[in-house]
């Protein structure tokens, strides 16, 4: 029995495996023929690999980038990385995150069932984090065993709903239908920058990312990975410049025996070669998983939606994935010349450097979302206030963290810090039984809505 409970477990905790799964039960119901099955699984399967493998080609390459930004400026403080933390609070929770993270999969269907949040979650890697964090909270209010589970696995169920509900609006604005949805635990501030974006958006000649004309001369910049690479070359041959000259011993550590022009050539179109493998997985994926998800909307939860993560919106606005990047990774620069000034001052805050993986992905996504809303003015608002809001969240969670024990480093995307700010600090005021009847309560609000409503689909 352990060894099914560990099988069924690994399934559902590996990405791949649990999209193909999803995409295989559409397709079942729909009553597709065995051939076409098998083809949509695995081609489903291997668009989310190819998706992955080009994120942790991008992730590879801009990782090296931050680290030299840290040796060129001489600057100490905490890292946001979401797999770096959930690496270590693993350590303590594993039991309990898995379980949280299994419950919390089928309390997400039940909320799509019973209630207007049609949304299922199937970015399983944030949801594992998610899980991670959620656990760590409900130990510090004093839950133990099947409680804490419990509570855990209903409130994961309940933001990996609203949160996919909060950004539908905007997606709709991306994507020009209602078919996706975005499952990304950065959709606090995906939505501040959609806001941020309208403020730019009213006149009907708003001019957007996409609509940049180039000099003949430049017309190749028109060929996103070759502008992305240009760019990113910029960014790299100054900060590692920046690096050689002022920490000579640290810009050898981390560049090598390369020289470190070529180094940054290299990295620049690795960096773009990653975005053109992302950008080719997303199409496979959509082009698989919208399809095979019908039989599920139709059948098992009736107007459910895929919420996928947040590359899915990388093909609609390549130019402002780069520019939101840009901009989101200046805000966290700003934000962290606030910080220290902050701390200089006396205040006790957290110094939190601007973490690249962090601005790029999510930086990007919101670069997307404020240009969907209000073009080229927006992008670039929009994508700034993420960089610094997100860095000012990452600031505000820290103690929550701190206080388990965890040091150097935190979860990063705004909706971690949004849950663990929100429930972590709860746990000063309610614990035990109290925090697990409020989840409930919490829980539950959607359901009963829309039973007392009397619009709830059949």
């Amino acid at each position: 029995m352990l060894g099914i409970l560990q099988f069924i477990q690994q399934i559902l905790s590996t990405p791949a495996i649990f999209v193909g799964l999803i995409a295989l039960l559409g397709l079942l119901l729909q009553r597709k023929d065995p051939q076409t099955c098998i083809k949509g699984t695995i081609k489903t399967i291997l668009g989310f690999i190819v998706l992955n493998a080009g994120a942790g080609v991008v992730q590879d390459s801009i990782i090296p980038f931050g680290e030299l930004f840290q040796a060129a400026f001489h600057v100490e403080g905490v890292v946001p990385n979401n797999e770096a933390i959930t690496s270590l609070a693993l350590n303590s929770y594993a039991v309990q995150t898995a379980s949280i993270f299994a419950l919390g999969m089928c309390a997400n269907i039940v909320l799509a069932r019973f209630s207007r949040l049609k949304y299922i979650f199937l970015t399983g890697h944030h949801a594992l984090y998610m899980s991670c964090l959620i656990s760590i909270i409900m130990s510090i209010s004093g839950l133990t065993g099947a409680k804490l589970i419990i509570a855990g696995a209903l409130l994961l169920g309940l933001v990996m709903s609203v949160f996919p509900a909060l950004m539908q609006p905007t997606i709709e604005a991306i994507t020009g239908d209602d078919s996706l949805a975005l499952g990304h635990f950065g959709s606090g501030c995906y939505w501040l920058s959609a806001q941020i974006g309208k403020l730019f958006g009213k006149k009907e000649d708003t001019k957007t990312t996409e609509d940049i004309n180039f000099p003949k001369t430049l017309s190749f910049l028109r060929e996103n990975t070759i502008s992305i690479a240009l760019a990113m070359f910029l960014c790299y041959i100054v900060v590692s410049g920046a690096a050689v000259f002022t920490a000579p011993a640290e810009a050898a550590e981390i560049i090598g025996e390369n020289n470190w022009i070529i180094y940054s050539i290299i990295q620049a179109i690795t960096f773009s070669a990653g975005i053109y493998i992302v950008l080719s997985g997303v199409r496979m994926l959509i082009n698989e998983i919208v399809p095979a998800f019908k039989g599920i909307s139709e059948k098992l939860v009736p107007n459910a939606k895929p919420a996928l993560d947040c590359p899915i919106v990388f093909p609609y606005a390549p130019n402002a994935v780069l520019l939101g990047f840009f901009c989101s990774f200046i805000g966290g620069i700003v934000s962290l010349a606030i910080l220290a000034l902050m701390g200089n001052a006396g205040l006790a805050v957290a110094i939190v450097l601007p973490g690249a993986v962090l601005h790029f992905f999510c930086g990007a996504t919101a670069g997307v979302c404020g240009n969907a809303r209000g073009g080229l003015k927006g992008c670039i608002a929009g994508a700034f206030i993420h960089g610094v809001v997100a860095t000012f969240l990452i600031a505000g969670m820290y103690p929550v963290l701190s206080s388990m024990g965890f040091a150097n480093t935190t979860y990063s995307d705004t909706d971690f810090t949004i849950v663990g700010i929100v429930f972590g600090n709860l746990t000063k005021y309610v614990s035990g039984n109290m925090m697990l009847g409020i989840i409930v309560i919490l829980f539950l609000i959607p359901i009963v809505y829309n039973v007392l409503t009397g619009k709830r689909e059949a």
